[in-house]
């Protein structure tokens, strides 16, 4: 296989033990986990400590000969800064770890300066979880803005995942106008099988804002592998903002509960929507050149027993 694999959008963790919108998450055994009131398989039912480690993902990752990830944070799986540093530190070359900030309360303008000084080079908003009891937090608020000024003078990645529709759009948009140095990383598509999914695409026509496909075969699981309506899908956000602005990202753990790791990219390889330039560009060499991945491995194929 010709093609550099980099993954856009993973996650990592030694436990899960958090609470959100004063639910709580647990990690349960059998890959299983308290989550929101019901009992989720969380993980793949082998993974019986409930340890979501970088080594069993290296394992994956090597496996299905892919080169490089970005780990990215979610408030479901608590904030894991300290083993994500301890992770960046341990395999530099095969992850960029992105930093977590407590952005549902005042203050963390201070925690993004402190996850700055410790080497992060990316920090990720889980703006889908902002929409509080309180209030909605506003991405173009004072603190936010400070924020996002800080991390463009400093080359710092942002990593976003935005509530369902075009609630969010707007104030992205002043975001990406305001600070045309910051690279901006949107994950899940757009939320691609929601409504006015496209209006998140539309961001990418800003010159700095990317779109990943983290969760992309969790959006489609309806329909399944091969997963040709998420096909049809980079090919309509294709047309909308240019491959170029378009990267795979898996969602691993959680997406591989229901099919293994290399599914989460075959179906895009095997396609025959795509052209070889297309694929090559979306499954690695854009995210290659977003987030300065170099030096990658080259990872032989390993047959299976069954072949």
């Amino acid at each position: 296989m010709d093609y550099t694999l980099i993954d856009a959008h993973s996650h990592l963790w030694l436990r899960q033990d958090t609470e959100v919108d004063g639910q709580p998450i647990r990690t349960l055994s059998g890959g299983r986990s308290l989550f929101m009131g019901e009992i989720r398989q969380m993980l793949p039912p082998f993974m019986t400590d409930g340890k979501n480690t970088a080594e069993i993902f290296l394992s994956n990752m090597d496996y299905a000969q892919v080169s490089a990830a970005v780990v990215t944070q979610e408030y479901i799986d608590g904030v894991q800064n300290d083993y994500l540093q301890e992770v960046q530190a341990r395999y530099p070359g095969r992850f960029l770890a992105c930093g977590l900030c407590e952005f549902r309360r005042p203050g963390f303008y201070a925690q993004a300066e402190a996850l700055i000084r410790k080497g992060f080079k990316a920090i990720k908003i889980p703006a889908n979880r902002l929409d509080l009891r309180e209030g909605r937090v506003p991405l173009n608020s004072d603190e936010m803005m400070s924020m996002f000024h800080l991390m463009e003078d400093n080359r710092i990645i942002l990593s976003i995942d935005l509530m369902e529709g075009d609630t969010q759009t707007g104030e992205l948009k002043e975001v990406a106008t305001e600070c045309p140095g910051l690279k901006i990383a949107i994950g899940h598509f757009g939320m691609v099988t929601r409504p006015k999914w496209e209006e998140q695409v539309k961001l990418a026509l800003a010159p700095n804002v990317y779109l990943e496909s983290g969760g992309i075969t969790w959006l489609f699981n309806d329909e399944f592998y091969p997963f040709k309506g998420a096909v049809r899908a980079i090919r309509e956000a294709a047309s909308a903002v240019g491959m170029h602005k378009l990267m795979w990202g898996s969602d691993y753990p959680r997406t591989i509960t229901a099919i293994t790791y290399r599914m989460s990219y075959d179906f895009v390889l095997k396609s025959d929507e795509l052209s070889p330039e297309e694929k090559a560009l979306f499954l690695g060499e854009n995210a290659k050149a977003f987030y300065g991945f170099h030096d990658l491995p080259r990872l032989p194929y390993i047959k299976n027993m069954s072949e």
